[in-house]
């Protein structure tokens, strides 16, 4: 489907929503971003789970990555508040295979730097990271952290710094201290770091026809 295509469907598919809904669409997915992902490896608290998902939305980051090798990635709808419904969300989950390693892999391969995150005093910190070059934040497990592979294959070894007793922060705040950092270094730069045109239209034509009931019937409607 070309770009004008999907563009007139998106025309026909914004009749079924409210104005309200079809312009908040637009202005948000103005405002999403590939330059940045983050990677989320064997979360297994749902509240935290979904806190960072919800980060993720509210800082205009479009694509999570989630690893499940050891834990299962599972939500907890009332925090996540719906989030990950606007996220493109790919899962790492295959048995008995390195599925940090296929996922580091693939996001390499696409041009990414690996961003790991750790707490210890040697890393620098994320406020010395360039955004001149596309970034994967990664964030491990509540208890210990990035996996042994996780930290090998990173790029950069970073830390938050903290002052207090505590060695580290609740995961989902860390992902929000790390985006907040690295979102606001990047809108303030002159790098084109929003998504495609083509990229805006899939992505409206996805939330358009899931904020529809029976969208995908209305939009193979509208097709055929």
């Amino acid at each position: 489907m070309s770009i004008q295509e999907k563009q007139d469907l998106i025309t026909h598919l914004s009749q079924f929503v409210t104005e309200t809904r079809h312009q908040k669409i637009e202005t948000v997915v103005q405002q999403r971003t590939r330059q940045l992902t983050v990677i989320l490896e064997d979360i297994y608290q749902p509240h935290n789970a979904s806190a960072c998902l919800r980060n993720c939305d509210s800082f205009g980051v479009q694509d999570v990555h989630i690893i499940e090798n050891r834990n299962d990635f599972d939500l907890n709808r009332e925090v996540s508040l719906g989030s990950h419904r606007w996220l493109t969300i790919s899962r790492y989950n295959e048995p008995k295979i390195n599925n940090t390693k296929i996922c580091l892999e693939k996001l390499k391969s696409q041009g990414y730097k690996i961003v790991a995150t750790t707490p210890h005093e040697e890393e620098i910190t994320i406020e010395q990271i360039s955004v001149e070059e596309k970034l994967g934040l990664m964030f491990g497990t509540e208890l210990n952290g990035l996996s042994d592979d996780a930290v090998s294959q990173a790029d950069y070894l970073v830390r938050i710094p903290m002052v207090g007793f505590s060695e580290s922060f609740n995961i989902s705040v860390s992902v929000a201290l790390c985006l907040y950092e690295i979102t606001t270094k990047l809108r303030a730069s002159n790098l084109d770091w929003k998504l495609s045109e083509l990229e805006q239209a899939e992505i409206q034509l996805q939330w358009l026809r899931q904020s529809i009931r029976g969208g995908q019937f209305i939009d193979n409607q509208f097709i055929n």
